[in-house]
């Protein structure tokens, strides 16, 4: 295809290490429709208003409809909390963005009711390969077997990802009037918070009104207006290193996996990636080099001058192709120091920013809204002391921190920031074609499940011979044909899970805890091992409404037991005085 050929297309506005790419400016026309996608414009809507006021206090309002946000509405839905979203755009998302998510967000969207959707159109796929110059080097597969009912990833673009969760809060809508409330089109302008709650000023093409909400959860992006009006700043390591990232639509029947070039003849000196997704649309990643023109590369001619070259090199510029989004990234490992300010929480790119080497930037937006939801929700509801939302702020800080290791560690890999580095990386993947072992530095560190090791919220536990310790995600482990573990783990609320024993006789009105008994059989009998329950004695554990393990026994612990790890997990106040029924 010659570059005249290409016609102009969405691109990202340059950003900076800390925001990423801003969205592109689309003007009142629809964005060009991608594939099988076509996109909606959503109007934007004003409630009644007494003196430029909305009367009223909203529970939660979300500043920011983008996945996190929508999660976290979802989140808040579940446990029956309304929630208002405040979404600037008119649409969701032009371009693909994010484009990798995990089986541990798989298991989160699974509660949230998306999951069908996600795997319908998702491409699932378990490793990639990577090549130095044109020689293969490495290759890696992700935890995976057939005992498993979700897969390790899948590709999904993101205006599909947001689809998705907005067509499962229209359902949610249709069951429960205003349980999600979507203002389109609705920009936060000015905010003030007391200790009763958060006064929002907003505006739309209408006009501007004022709303209140008791808690706001901060979920607008690396540009987040809500960070820099409290004026906190991101802070961490920002990469000189810049990737251009182009989106072409191409009819190629290459398997779904992730390939990777170090050095590649017809791109010397650079890293080159490249990811199948739905709709035949394929992702480019290419890094350049010190001293290249963002603004040229980004030109519609040069872009087309580089795929043209880089699908002749791999054997497919016979096909025909066309550009259908196009942006610069440069990579940070970047966090707030805090994500709890009073009545004000942050979750995605508002709280962090992340490099795209080992998929972490939505997945652990995603498993931001998974902690925050429950939390929140309980506190909104008066369930729990808002104390509990501190535990929100300590844990996914910690889990930033276990995920900016491993993808800073691949960045540096990917991208090397000096000289130095650069010298370490030629001779790694020199050698790897003849040594395993240092073949292994290629490993890009896919994203998995983050345990909680020093939460508040974790009692003191009995040791097994296996399975999760308290802090870590319960696994998905099978339980019959058609039986998973993590099938039991789907109601909003704290999961007592008992391993070939009694059920204990813990019966207390308002407890939000559901209790699985379950006896050992040929079909679990491997789960069970797989959870330090073995044919003499079971095992108990006390799970979080996400799924991660707050306490284990080895027997059914004493209800006043339970009942202090209750406490201490945040489903029942301290001062809470309950006997057992």
């Amino acid at each position: 295809m010659s570059p005249s050929a290409i016609p102009t297309v969405p691109s990202a506005r340059p950003g900076d290490a800390a925001s990423g790419p801003l969205p592109p400016v689309v003007g009142d026309a629809l964005p060009p429709s991608v594939g099988a996608f076509h996109y909606t414009r959503f109007a934007p809507f004003t409630p009644p208003l007494e003196a430029g006021i909305a009367p009223g206090r909203h529970p939660v309002v979300i500043a920011g409809g983008g996945p996190v946000g929508m999660a976290l509405a979802l989140g808040l839905a579940n446990h029956g909390v309304r929630s208002v979203i405040l979404e600037a755009d008119d649409t969701v998302c032009v371009g693909s963005r994010a484009a990798c998510i995990s089986r541990r967000s798989l298991e989160i969207m699974e509660r949230l009711g998306a999951l069908p959707a996600f795997l319908a159109k998702g491409l699932p796929w378990t490793g990639g390969r990577s090549f130095y110059k044109t020689d293969e080097v490495f290759r890696f597969e992700m935890p995976h077997d057939d005992t498993q009912k979700l897969p390790p990833m899948i590709n999904l673009e993101q205006y599909y990802i947001e689809q998705y969760l907005l067509d499962e809060i229209v359902l949610r809508n249709e069951a429960t009037p205003g349980l999600v409330d979507i203002r389109w089109g609705t920009e936060l302008v000015a905010l003030a918070q007391d200790d009763e709650g958060v006064t929002l000023d907003v505006r739309n093409a209408d006009g501007r009104y004022t709303l209140h909400g008791q808690w706001l959860a901060a979920c607008d992006g690396g540009q987040s207006f809500v960070r820099k009006a409290l004026g906190l700043a991101l802070e961490g390591t920002g990469y000189e290193g810049r990737y251009v990232i182009i989106d072409i639509e191409l009819h190629s029947d290459h398997p779904t996996e992730r390939r990777a070039w170090f050095d590649p003849p017809w791109n010397p000196g650079s890293t080159v990636l490249m990811h199948r997704q739905p709709d035949d649309i394929w992702r480019i990643d290419y890094q350049l080099r010190a001293g290249q023109s963002t603004e040229e590369a980004l030109q519609p001619a040069a872009v087309a001058e580089f795929v043209q070259r880089h699908l002749d090199a791999i054997g497919e510029g016979h096909l025909p192709w066309h550009t259908v989004w196009t942006s610069v990234y440069r990579a940070g490992a970047m966090t707030i120091a805090s994500y709890r300010h009073a009545r004000v929480l942050f979750a995605g790119n508002a709280a962090h920013a992340m490099p795209i080497f080992g998929v972490r930037g939505l997945n652990s937006g995603f498993d931001d809204a998974d902690n925050l939801a429950w939390k929140l929700a309980f506190v909104a509801r008066g369930v729990s002391d808002a104390a509990l939302l501190d535990s929100y702020s300590q844990e996914r800080i910690a889990a930033f921190h276990i995920n900016a290791e491993s993808a800073m560690r691949s960045t540096e890999f990917m991208s090397p920031p000096s000289r130095g580095f650069d010298l370490l990386r030629e001779a790694a993947l020199s050698l790897s074609a003849r040594h395993r072992e240092i073949a292994k530095l290629i490993n890009p560190r896919q994203t998995e499940a983050v345990r909680y090791d020093d939460s508040a919220l974790s009692s003191e536990s009995d040791a097994l011979a296996a399975g999760p310790k308290p802090g870590e995600a319960m696994p998905e482990l099978q339980l019959g044909p058609d039986r998973h573990l993590t099938d039991l783990l789907q109601a909003p609320a704290f999961t007592l899970l008992v391993l070939q024993g009694e059920s204990v006789p813990f019966d207390m009105e308002g407890v939000p805890l559901v209790q699985h008994t379950l006896q050992r059989d040929a079909h679990n009998a491997a789960a069970f091992a797989a959870l330090g329950a073995d044919e003499l004695r079971g095992a108990v554990y006390l799970l979080r409404p996400d799924g991660h393990v707050a306490a284990r026994w080895r027997d059914a612990p004493p209800v006043e037991v339970l009942r202090q790890a209750l406490v201490r997990a945040g489903a029942l106040h301290p001062v809470a005085n309950l006997e057992p029924a």
